[in-house]
């Protein structure tokens, strides 16, 4: 049995890590408000661990909520997506497990790219071609080698759709920011452990624009993945 999920702490105050403490009210902590760099894991215990005398005590929290990543997806950056996406994972995978802390990694659906159709958790991903799935995929597959973790994988999208066009031949499982984030918060107070894949219906990037935003439907460009869809039934049948 897998202890319950009381101190949880959210890791970064981007879109989702923000919409995530809107929701929840949970701690967090980022680089903005308390300069936290999840790259120096030398400075995580000043940030998780209450001191006593100087002398680390014990952790302040038994859940750490990890939003924090490199999304610039198609940039040709290798290290800043290295560093980020898979050495810090590794790190901070290491922290929680010397510390018998659960982690809870926040993935993305472009691990997929290249699979099979309605791809499934058990399914074999293969990158997509770029520093960014192939780096997450590679932090994924550390994060799981402690079975008390939980990855979720999937991509939110800023709500209402902040852009003028959209497209028409990208489809996936993704959703609006706030409802990703109530099925992440489902998952986490059901103490969920493994990899599920996060998201709704299956859609078109321009099908859920236009639920908030009147678009122009575009084509994307062609180093993008066009099916990015997942099998989510595992969550469904969990929550």
């Amino acid at each position: 049995m897998h202890r319950s999920i009381s101190r949880v702490v959210i890791l970064g105050d981007g879109l989702l890590g923000s919409e995530l403490v809107k929701q929840t009210g949970w701690d967090y902590i980022s680089r903005k408000k308390d300069g936290f760099d999840i790259t120096k894991p030398e400075k995580f215990s000043s940030y998780l661990i209450d001191n006593y005398d100087g002398v680390a005590f014990f952790p302040k929290y038994n859940c750490i909520v990890n939003c924090i990543a490199h999304t610039d997806t198609y940039s040709n950056n290798k290290d800043l997506h290295w560093d980020i996406n898979y050495k810090a994972v590794v790190e901070l995978s290491n922290f929680c497990k010397e510390n018998k802390i659960k982690l809870v990694h926040i993935s993305t659906d472009y691990v997929y790219t290249n699979s099979i159709s309605d791809a499934g958790e058990d399914d074999i991903p293969i990158h997509g071609n770029n520093w960014y799935s192939y780096t997450k995929l590679l932090g994924d597959s550390y994060v799981q080698l402690n079975k008390n973790n939980l990855i979720l994988r999937g991509t939110h999208k800023p709500n209402p759709f902040p852009y003028k066009e959209a497209w028409i031949d990208q489809i996936g499982n993704f959703d609006y920011v706030d409802v990703i984030v109530n099925l992440i918060k489902q998952a986490i107070e059901h103490n969920l452990c493994g990899v599920y894949n996060i998201g709704t219906t299956l859609k078109s990037i321009f099908n859920l624009a236009s639920q908030t935003s009147i678009v122009t439907p575009v084509f994307s460009p062609h180093n993008v993945p066009k099916n990015i869809s997942m099998n989510i039934n595992k969550l469904i049948n969990a929550i």
